[in-house]
């Protein structure tokens, strides 16, 4: 199979030579289509009532040659979409948006939350040749563009992978978010992989969520020794998502029991706060072990500070707790969700060989929507919360 790099260069002069003309990028049939559809939107930030279902979304167009238009099968709720909903990190979101304030219009409304999507590519960009209309695909699509809960979504290229073929979209929804946010944390920030992990001992931090669930079965399947921690209720899925050791954060003092344990080599922190005071104390010292948490200030000091003094106290803040952990002889690290189809080629590979599965805590129809994110508020979910977009109930 060509690289992504590969295939999306040779699509215009391929398509010279087979034909004599540069290819055309066709429309859909239905007039219709092209100019609405159906999604679920908020016109301003707030609570659950914000969220409102329409027919006449603006219908997704290819701006860039890199783009896929995706109809959308299924999608699944994340934390950050509630965060988003209430208007976390809208400062930086909309720079991203809008870098150069080349938009007339500023603001960022109607907005369409939803990261996850899985679904059927139906019209491509001139220089994708990577995937076709009718191919399977899934994605996270990054959380300055249009969402996925809609009927269809448009996505650059280098963010799309082929869909597991031993999933179906409702499976497959619930994996790409966090998928990437643990394969980020883990790999690119962690430094860890399938060579090097064997062995190790890791502790993950509020194990039984979405990006949880994902880090021990990944970390499992590289062989690391894998200790999680959540509430007794989820010690059963843990052991059987393969950790060798589970804690429950409410049978007493946590600090003190996993002082118990042998010390670790990498820490994954989902939950933050008072955590990270002692969490650095459980690892091996001068050994490169590593500490990386997931919850950082980055986008709460932009909201608040501005985007040119917000970015300033993040940098002091990570470049000041760098340096103190570099001389007690451990690293510390933030890491962030990163879009990437390739990552996804290769969790689909471990999805596929049986490595990892999707865990799931509940279904909802897509006029259900508001339904779903009341559950995912209500917190302590075990595993994802999937939207059936195309299903009828």
């Amino acid at each position: 199979m060509l690289s992504r790099g590969a295939a999306s260069g040779r699509a215009l002069r391929g398509a010279v030579r087979a034909g004599g003309q540069p290819p055309v990028r066709g429309l859909r049939a239905s007039p219709r289509a092209r100019c609405a559809m159906p999604s679920w939107v908020i016109d301003r930030y707030g609570r659950n009532d914000v969220l409102r279902f329409t027919r006449d979304m603006v219908f997704p167009t290819i701006h860039f040659p890199n783009e896929v238009i995706i109809k959308v099968h299924a999608a699944s709720l994340n934390p950050i979409d509630l965060s988003m909903r209430s208007g976390y990190g809208a400062t930086a979101l909309n720079m991203k948006r809008d870098p150069l304030k080349l938009k007339t219009m500023e603001t960022e409304f109607p907005l369409t939350l939803g990261r996850d999507v899985s679904g059927v590519v139906m019209e491509c960009g001139l220089s994708v040749s990577y995937f076709k209309p009718g191919d399977e695909v899934w994605a996270a699509i990054p959380p300055w563009k249009q969402g996925t809960l809609s009927e269809f979504v448009v996505a650059s290229g280098n963010e799309v992978s082929f869909k597991p073929k031993c999933l179906s979209h409702t499976e497959a929804a619930s994996l790409p978010y966090v998928g990437l946010t643990a394969w980020s944390a883990v790999n690119q920030v962690g430094g860890l992989n399938q060579s090097n992990c064997s062995g190790k001992r890791v502790l993950i931090l509020g194990a039984s969520g979405g990006v949880g669930t994902f880090a021990v079965q990944l970390l499992k399947a590289w062989g690391a020794d894998v200790t999680a921690v959540c509430s007794h209720d989820a010690s059963t899925l843990m052991k059987k998502l393969g950790a060798d050791d589970v804690i429950d954060y409410r049978s007493g003092n946590l600090e003190e029991q996993l002082k118990t344990l042998p010390l670790f080599d990498f820490i994954l922190d989902n939950v933050g706060g008072s955590t990270e005071k002692w969490a650095l104390d459980l690892l091996k010292k001068w050994s490169g072990a590593t500490y990386v948490t997931l919850v950082t200030p980055f986008l709460i000091n932009m909201d608040k500070l501005g985007v040119a003094d917000g970015m300033l106290q993040t940098g002091v803040t990570v470049g000041s707790k760098t340096v103190k952990h570099l001389f007690k002889g451990v690293h510390y690290r933030w890491a962030f969700f990163m879009p990437s189809g390739r990552s996804l080629d290769e969790i689909a590979e471990l999805v596929d060989s049986g490595k990892i599965q999707p865990v799931i805590d509940q279904v909802f129809s897509f006029s259900e929507v508001p339904k779903a994110f009341l559950k995912l508020e209500e917190g302590h979910a075990r595993g994802k919360t999937v939207i059936d977009v195309i299903g009828k109930k």
